[in-house]
């Protein structure tokens, strides 16, 4: 990789990490409990059999708003909250990491549905990694009926914004912290 190129890339990435790195505050407990409740609520408005879900996993986590960006390099960062057979039991944060062909910049959100209390805990455990890419499904409707599990996890995402292309390899990872 010649010079110049090199320097655009760690332009780029330091403009990455400093989108993604939000504001210097965190939102309170109570503020992210009520954006993620407004997030399921809007995921089962642009598909009912998303509800069957809720109601029957054992846990999921709710991330209102995941930032993601790249140009050959690229990344995401977004916060949450993980319920509890429906009662809030922590913080979660989402990183990812990509790289390939890619330009962008896009805003979605993202829930993580546990089929039982292992997969929970697993994701609890901080154990909890898997490629973007190849694993959510598209809040639509009808997609919740034609889903299922993989491993004891099912993902689903909702575009809010941007525009992104890519064809990248990568993963998410995640962090949790009991409320």
């Amino acid at each position: 990789m010649s010079k110049p190129a090199r320097h655009r890339h760690i332009i780029l990435l330091s403009i990455i990490v400093m989108l993604f790195s939000g504001c210097a505050t965190t939102p309170s407990d109570d503020t992210m409990i009520m954006e993620s409740e407004s997030t399921v609520a809007r995921f089962v408005e642009r598909d009912a059999g998303i509800q069957r879900w809720v109601d029957q996993a054992y846990g999921y986590a709710v991330f209102p708003d995941i930032g993601k960006g790249g140009l050959g390099i690229g990344g995401a960062y977004g916060r949450g909250i993980v319920f509890e057979q429906g009662r809030p039991v922590g913080r979660t944060t989402l990183t990812q990491g990509t790289l390939g062909a890619q330009i962008g910049a896009q805003t979605y959100s993202q829930i993580i549905f546990f089929r039982d209390e292992k997969a929970l805990q697993t994701f609890q455990l901080e154990n909890l990694e898997f490629s973007a890419q190849a694993t959510a499904v598209a809040a639509t409707t009808g997609a919740a009926a034609t889903t299922s599990y993989e491993r004891g996890v099912a993902v689903f995402i909702m575009s809010r914004g941007g525009l992104m292309a890519e064809a990248t390899i990568g993963g998410q990872k995640f962090r949790y912290h009991p409320l």
